[in-house]
């Protein structure tokens, strides 16, 4: 069919007149250039009976269902909802939401960050929906369209998953854990490498000639060799083609590589959340390939000296090199 936009008043009426002239509900689709399915459901519309059905019923009906906001299911409790849009209003991400409504055990069925952007997108367009959006970091005004991740996935041979990875890189207590990823310039041109710490929220940049697997093994390889040893412990991407080279990646420097879920950004939350703060300086739209890694590592000291309220407004400059130091106390000098 030619369009899938919902009945119109038009539609309906023509739907009642051929219906009471004794026409088929297929005569009926291929007059309206609708399907079938659509004609028989809107037969029963009103009681689930065709012989009940009236214009104006199902006018008023069809105009209550666009007023009313589909929640998810897990989300329809005004408690709940609540809690999220507080949230949303302090400034946080539906990650930290979702994983502090778990840590805090709250009975309720827990809300998966996936859960919340679904509430937030199927609100009715209106003041109430664009304000959802706008307390979101990306505040894109539809929910992007998700890419399939298994066609990526086949191309990098070897991937450890997320699953398997320690049990010590979830806890945040053990620096040496890091995050990494890609932001790119207009069609996918030009890059830059990021990696985040994880314990610290320590960021390193990297330029990047191309976001091909070869340039990324240079360039990551050469970022993670500018880092102390006792800081190289694994790494976690998600399932780009840029990073098949990643079992070389791991000889080079001895960071094991771990790939998050398809679909999945808040398995990387530090790196999502620090790309957009990257983009306040590389806004989108901007070729990336007139930045020299000099410029690169300025805006990654803008970023590590500035304050962080989970650092208790320490910078992550300061916590990471407190941190490299202890080690060094602790097992002699930094290899």
């Amino acid at each position: 069919m030619s369009h899938h936009h919902k009945l119109n008043l038009d539609e309906r009426i023509l739907i009642r007149v051929h219906y009471e002239l004794g026409r088929s509900i297929r005569f009926i689709g291929r007059t309206i250039n609708r399907a079938a399915s659509t004609v028989s459901r809107e037969l029963r519309r009103i009681g689930g009976c065709a012989k009940d059905y009236t214009v104006e019923a199902a006018e008023k009906q069809a105009r209550g269902l666009r007023g009313k906001a589909r929640v998810s299911r897990k989300l329809s409790c005004p408690v709940l909802w609540g809690r999220v849009e507080a949230g949303l209003r302090a400034g946080w991400s539906p990650e930290q939401i979702s994983k502090t409504l778990k840590k805090e055990g709250v009975e309720t069925p827990q809300v998966s960050p996936e859960t919340i952007y679904k509430a937030i997108y199927v609100h009715p367009r209106g003041e109430v929906r664009r304000e959802l959006i706008g307390l979101l970091r990306q505040r894109h005004s539809v929910r992007k369209p998700r890419k399939r991740g298994q066609a990526a996935s086949h191309a990098i041979p070897n991937m450890q998953s997320i699953h398997i990875r320690p049990p010590e890189v979830d806890e945040r207590q053990v620096p040496g854990h890091w995050e990494g990823d890609l932001i790119k310039g207009p069609h996918n041109r030009s890059s830059i490498g990021t990696l985040v710490e994880r314990v610290t929220g320590f960021v390193v940049l990297t330029k990047m000639p191309s976001a091909s697997a070869a340039d990324a093994l240079e360039s990551f390889g050469s970022a993670l060799e500018t880092v102390p040893a006792c800081v190289r412990k694994t790494m976690t991407y998600d399932q780009g083609r840029e990073m098949a080279y990643h079992q070389a990646l791991t000889e080079r420097t001895g960071v094991a590589v771990y790939f998050a879920d398809p679909h999945a950004p808040w398995q990387r939350g530090s790196n999502e959340n620090t790309n957009g703060l990257l983009r306040q300086y590389f806004p989108k739209g901007t070729d990336l390939s007139i930045y020299s890694q000099d410029d690169l590592n300025k805006v990654a000291y803008s970023l590590n000296t500035r304050p962080r309220k989970r650092l208790d407004f320490r910078t992550p400059l300061d916590v990471y090199t407190e941190l490299i130091a202890l080690d060094q106390a602790a097992v002699g000098p930094l290899q």
